[in-house]
């Protein structure tokens, strides 16, 4: 049977595919989403929280292109903290606490008042292609939907597995239907599956907890807003209180007196896990030496007791859980709502897309998020909005859009998946990017809200703020450049006051913001004609003049990675004829086809002597 046709078909409505089909229909695609479960989108199987170290750099530059999580996360959160505030500006990250149930009600309102968007629940089977085209998607129940774009965004769902001791479920997260059908058709059209395996601890009843033994956690008073269209005045609500307690040598004894049977160890589950958020088994064998780790009790929602065991993830035997979870402090009555359980699901082989996220055995079929072998809400959200307006581009017959890696952390995550690939759920941190300090979550709208505006996802009344907000910070920076103060009485009290070396001679207040010890805010009695400015464009004021030495070296290196960047490799270039090029070079740089010097530079596998080989070659070839 055939459907009505339509423009683009996402499948999945988790985070990616929100992202993914709100961008195709607010670029005016007619767009229909597809999901196991209208109860699923959205949907917060993990930790309901959003941000974090990293994370929350992602999240500001969705918000900065004009994707939707920013926004939500601020309409639903129940605790916000802005996290490494004692370290740097390059490292701060928001992180806030959803209430997981509004947080997936509030999302789908968006999505069900979007036009040219159809919500549809049904299982998508089948990817339809001829010649290496999309031709459109069949569903379960043998309905073909012809589409020119499709974007995968199945999440946890292909063919998953939850598994608890050596019990196992064939279900999606939450006991939700999986999805069993399409992987055997993106293995047809000669797609590389992986199979990788992430967890999630369990949830308990709040009111069974002793928290007089655990540390309280309270939000910051004055919030951060994730989406630049708020500000910290819109988002003042009363906060929920998180807690911290720790592990013992008890939990460690029991958890390794039972390793025999943790489906981790004993082989029962075949799927790469995530390094860096293991279960805690895991960490108890990989970290010996450690006595303790830390465990967060975590609100599940405004209107649930449920509470979230962070750092506890695990796949270990019902009983086995009990008592682990018992002998932690707090905890040695609480009642297990949910058991803790490991996923197991197929997902793509990264180094299968383009930088653009389109497949490359399939044009018009676009991947995003832990379909992608990625994980978290953050990650899979970042990647649903690049596939969606990368598909909507195709269909209007523009050049696709493609961050590059000192744009933004959306730029290194991609660049990663689809350069270097992962034999494991891939995790954004702040350490991936080389530029972390030009790519810092304050100043993601300066980064990239005119390529949002430009792509079409950015009013143009928000557009106009932003170049407002702009000329503001430019203003005064230059103002308070030339801005001189003397050796005077007031001047020499105020740096005594902050612990400040005295001044001989003047001296422009941009030097004493400089200082490790003073900031642009501190500096405000002695400074007579400063304006008055918004909290975020005195941040951006501060951190421009305090590490302008530091950017200023960033800004350098990002010249040199661009002439690598501009260096284009035609794609008919046959590697296997470039002598001296080593085996290995030859194999990774035909099955990936970087598309310039920059990129085929950051493959594994591929030496400084081969970008040398293949740099004198490209000059000869340009000489034919």
């Amino acid at each position: 049977m055939m459907s009505e046709k339509y423009d683009a078909v996402v499948v999945g409505a988790g985070h990616a595919g929100c992202e993914a089909a709100l961008a195709l229909a607010r670029l005016n695609i007619k767009t229909i989403m597809f999901t196991v479960s209208i109860d699923s989108i959205a949907l917060m199987p993990c930790n309901p929280n959003v941000g974090g170290t990293s994370k929350g750099h992602l999240v500001r530059e969705i918000d900065a292109l004009g994707g939707e999580m920013g926004k939500n996360i601020d309409r639903t959160f129940i605790q916000s903290k802005m996290l490494n505030k004692s370290k740097g500006p390059a490292v701060h990250s928001l992180r806030a606490q959803a209430d997981k149930k509004e947080y997936s009600q509030s999302m789908r309102e968006v999505l069900e008042s979007t036009e040219n968007l159809t919500i549809r629940q049904g299982e998508v089977t089948e990817i339809i292609s001829g010649d290496g085209v999309l031709k459109g998607v069949k569903t379960f129940t043998g309905t073909i939907y012809p589409c020119k774009v499709c974007i995968l965004c199945t999440g946890t769902y292909l063919n998953a597995r939850c598994i608890t001791g050596n019990i196992s479920a064939y279900t999606g997260p939450n006991g939700l239907q999986s999805a069993t059908h399409l992987t055997d058709s993106l293995e047809k059209l000669g797609i590389e599956i992986r199979r990788f395996k992430t967890g999630t601890p369990a949830r308990i009843d709040g009111s069974t907890i002793d928290y007089s033994k655990m540390e309280p956690q309270y939000g910051d008073e004055k919030i951060v807003p994730f989406s630049f269209t708020n500000t910290s005045e819109d988002l003042d609500r009363e906060q929920v209180l998180c807690w911290l307690t720790y592990t013992n040598e008890k939990t460690h004894e029991i958890i390794k007196n039972n390793l025999d049977r943790s489906p981790l160890y004993s082989g029962y589950i075949k799927g790469t896990g995530p390094r860096y958020c293991p279960s805690i088994e895991d960490k108890v064998v990989r970290f010996s030496d450690k006595n303790r780790h830390q465990v967060f009790i975590e609100p599940e929602g405004n209107y649930t007791n449920e509470m979230y065991v962070g750092g506890m993830s695990s796949s270990l035997p019902e009983d086995v859980q009990q008592d682990m979870y018992h002998s932690v402090p707090g905890l040695e009555k609480a009642k297990i709502v949910r058991n803790a359980y490991a996923i197991e699901y197929d997902c793509i082989n990264s180094l299968e897309l383009l930088p653009t996220l389109e497949l490359k055995k399939v044009k018009g079929l676009y991947s995003a998020g832990q379909a992608n072998g990625s994980s978290g809400y953050e990650e899979a959200a970042a990647q649903g909005l690049i596939a969606g307006i990368n598909a909507a581009r195709k269909l209007q017959k523009k050049e696709p859009i493609i961050i590059d890696r000192s744009q933004g952390y959306v730029g290194v995550l991609i660049d990663d998946l689809v350069t270097k690939g992962t034999n494991e759920p891939y995790r954004m941190m702040t350490s991936r990017a080389e530029y972390r300090l030009l790519l810092r979550q304050d100043n993601a709208d300066e980064r990239l809200t005119k390529l949002g505006y430009e792509v079409g996802l950015i009013s143009e009344d928000r557009y106009q703020h932003y170049l407002e907000k702009q000329r503001q910070i430019q203003e005064e920076i230059e103002r308070v450049k030339k801005t001189f103060v003397g050796n005077s009485e007031e001047v020499q009290s105020l740096l005594k006051e902050y612990d400040s070396t005295p001044l001989n001679s003047g001296i422009s207040l941009a030097e004493l913001v400089k200082r490790p010890e003073l900031t642009y805010e501190c500096l405000k009695p002695i400074d007579q004609k400063r304006p008055e400015l918004s909290e975020e464009v005195k941040e951006e004021v501060n951190i421009n003049l305090k590490y302008e030495g530091y950017i200023s070296r960033q800004l350098k290196q990002v010249e040199q990675f661009h002439k690598l960047e501009r260096r284009k490799i035609p794609s008919e270039i046959d590697y296997s004829k470039i002598g001296s090029l080593r085996l290995e070079a030859i194999q990774k740089l035909t099955d990936i086809k970087p598309d310039s010097v920059g990129q085929a530079a950051r493959i594994s596998g591929v030496s400084p002597s081969d970008i040398s080989v293949l740099l004198v070659y490209l000059e000869q070839y340009h000489r034919k």
